[in-house]
């Protein structure tokens, strides 16, 4: 449980506040297509915008999910890595493709779901975006990741492929209250990137499991689950650092839940971070890694 399912319930959580949303998927295994009901279908993709035979604005579909829309993917899209590779200015390919939507003002947010691998995509999408989320499970092998993709961060935005890329946080996935494991690991992520991780937890939960396979968001499959509750506080935290610190559908609530599942966790990892209210800068397109 980490990208696709954290693309999938943040975007379907943002529309649920009435934020349009569009989310792109970017990975040839196409989870988030499926994960939103939406069929794998040929020439649904962005491979032919790739190559400029169809606007991107053309491929976007509605989901069942008032104000979420969807680009789908494909398992041709895996071929797009070594044609877009052979190309000039490829690292930027996927940047003019959206340029049309960017400009088109549709979407408060767009939401780019790569795939697992740093392949060509993945490096489109990092050129592209302007902020990066970064789900990690709790657990200490996801931490090796952590350090080589906020390094690349850093090395895109300083070599002038992606000036204005940024991290606009870290996403603990997967975590278990019940285990020091986890509370140590949430702990040594909050001590290296303090305000950059957001203080959600999202919990280990066997509904945000089984939620793929009946192609729903956690919100429209459960929305009472403890997976539901966390990806419901973690899209007012998105927005809480966006605008100045408040959620402006939920003034004065702040970063809280009144569920007992939400003050377990707060008494479970007390080294967890109370988020920064600085992030408010305005973001268009946002890549989850």
């Amino acid at each position: 449980m980490g990208k696709t399912t954290t693309a999938i319930n943040l975007a379907a959580c943002l529309a649920e506040k009435r934020k349009d949303v569009l989310l792109i998927d970017l990975d040839p295994q196409a989870n988030a297509t499926s994960g939103l009901g939406l069929p794998k279908e040929p020439g649904a993709s962005l491979y032919r915008a790739f190559f400029g035979e169809v606007h991107a604005l053309d491929l976007i579909k509605p989901t069942p999910v008032k104000h979420l829309s969807l680009i789908p993917s494909e398992i041709d899209l895996a071929g797009a890595e070594v044609e877009i590779a052979r190309g000039e200015h490829y690292l930027h390919r996927l940047r003019d493709v959206l340029s049309e939507t960017i400009a088109s003002g549709r979407f408060h947010f767009i939401i780019l779901d790569c795939s697992p691998s740093l392949g060509i995509l993945t490096m489109n999408v990092l050129a592209a975006a302007h902020s990066v989320i970064i789900p990690l499970q709790a657990e200490y092998y996801a931490l090796e990741g952590l350090s080589v993709m906020t390094r690349l961060i850093q090395q895109l935005a300083e070599n002038g492929v992606n000036p204005g890329l940024s991290l606009e946080g870290i996403v603990m996935t997967m975590y278990d209250g019940r285990t020091n494991l986890s509370q140590q690991v949430v702990q040594e992520v909050v001590r290296h990137f303090g305000e950059k991780v957001y203080e959600t937890l999202i919990p280990r939960n066997v509904r945000l499991s089984e939620a793929p396979s009946f192609g729903k968001p956690i919100m429209v499959y459960n929305p009472l689950c403890t997976g539901a509750v966390a990806y419901r506080q973690l899209a007012r935290e998105f927005l809480a650092r966006r605008n100045g610190g408040s959620d402006e559908d939920d003034a004065g609530s702040g970063f809280k839940l009144n569920s007992p599942f939400e003050k377990s966790v707060q008494k479970e990892a007390p080294a967890f971070a109370r988020a920064s209210d600085s992030m408010a800068q305005e973001v268009s397109a946002h890549a989850i890694p």
